[in-house]
């Protein structure tokens, strides 16, 4: 069954000192290296946002971080001003092995909307074109790894498995926000949909 590799934003901005750091998100880069040392072929997710994007905390005026509002296309957390396109914060953590890509697709470029899957941006209609691509290389399985599991990860996975691919989560090359419970209800929106939690 072919697999692809999908590495989800292991980014400055989501690392140890970074805009929106998840706690040891850097020490999961050694573990994402060796699956991509094996990978049949790679795909690297990066957070890509114009520096007024809607995501942003900043740009609704009086609002703070993690409150969430309602938009057109449903809620939206608001989060503190990260991976602004082009800046140090959206590059990816040094220590990943890049060259090991053979796609990189960025997300959340556009202003308006908020993109945490790989697949599809938050209106859930808008596809990101990764799907297209992998049907192009004849893959039909994904196994998911990155930053953070209760978010991107898992938003990718589940619609990994929604559009029909055997979808495995390598929690070991993981790491989570985990806000309020987002871990848990992650965990079993993973398995609801069928998806495989490997430690």
């Amino acid at each position: 069954m072919p697999e692809a590799l999908i590495v989800v934003d292991v980014q400055r901005d989501f690392c140890p000192g970074g805009a929106l750091a998840v706690a040891d998100g850097d020490t999961i880069v050694p573990a994402v290296n060796r699956l991509l040392a094996t990978a049949g072929r790679a795909v690297l997710t990066q957070d890509w946002h114009p520096p007024d994007h809607c995501s942003f905390h900043t740009s609704h005026p009086g609002r703070v971080p993690f409150e969430r509002i309602v938009v057109p296309h449903g809620e939206q957390v608001l989060w503190p001003v990260h991976c602004v396109a082009g800046t140090d914060g959206a590059a990816f953590h040094p220590a990943l092995d890049t060259d090991r890509a053979a796609l990189v697709l960025r997300k959340g470029c556009r202003r308006g909307i908020d993109s945490y899957s790989a697949f599809f941006e938050n209106d859930r209609l808008t596809p990101t074109g990764l799907h297209g691509y992998l049907r192009d290389h004849a893959i039909d399985a994904v196994a998911v790894v990155g930053l953070a599991l209760d978010w991107c990860v898992m938003h990718s996975a589940v619609d990994a498995a929604r559009l029909g691919y055997h979808v495995r989560v390598v929690e070991s090359a993981c790491r989570a926000i985990d806000h309020e419970g987002s871990l848990a209800a992650a965990r079993a929106a993973l398995r609801d949909r069928g998806v495989v939690l490997e430690r």
